[in-house]
C-alpha cells in the first residue's frame, strides 16, 4: 500500500525545504509544525544517529478550512492531521526527496463520504503543490 506522494527535486536541502513551503502556501496550506530530525537525532540520541538521518525535515501542513470540514465530520480524525510532508536530503549532490502524506488514507481509516470529499479537495491541493515543483529527471 502507498500512503505518500514521493518526487525527486532537483534542487538542494535547503533550497528544497523553501520551494515546498511556498508551493503549499499557494494552495492554502500553513505550516504548523516543523520538526528537524537531524538536529532531534542529535539531542536526543547522538552525532552519529543525527549524520545517518541527514537533512530531513517534517513539515506539518494545515489548511484550516479543510482541517474543519474534517473535524466536522468526524472529531477523531485530529489524530491524523496535520498532513505531513517530509523533505530530505537526496543521495545525489544538489537533489532532494519530498513525501507527502496521501489524504486518501483517512478514508480507508474512516470510509465516511464526508471525510472522502475533504480528502480529496486535500489530495488534490497537495498534488498540484507538489506538481509545481522543478522536479528531477
Amino acid at each position: 500500500m502507498t500512503y505518500t506522494h514521493h518526487l525527486t527535486l532537483d534542487q538542494p536541502y535547503t533550497e528544497a525545504v523553501e520551494s515546498v513551503r511556498t508551493a503549499l502556501s499557494e494552495q492554502g496550506f500553513g505550516i504548523i509544525t516543523e520538526i528537524d530530525m537531524r538536529a532531534t537525532f542529535e539531542k536526543k540520541l547522538d552525532t552519529a544517529a543525527a549524520e545517518e538521518i541527514g537533512d530531513y525535515i517534517i513539515l506539518g501542513a494545515c489548511n484550516p478550512s479543510l482541517a474543519r470540514r474534517a473535524l466536522a465530520a468526524e472529531p477523531q480524525l485530529g489524530a491524523l492531521l496535520p498532513c505531513n510532508v517530509i523533505v530530505r536530503a537526496g543521495a545525489d549532490e544538489g537533489r532532494s526527496i519530498i513525501e507527502a502524506m496521501d489524504p486518501k488514507v483517512m478514508v480507508q481509516i474512516s470510509g465516511s463520504d464526508h471525510v472522502r470529499a475533504v480528502a480529496d479537495d486535500a489530495d488534490a491541493r497537495l498534488r498540484a503543490a507538489l506538481e509545481s515543483l522543478p522536479r528531477a529527471d
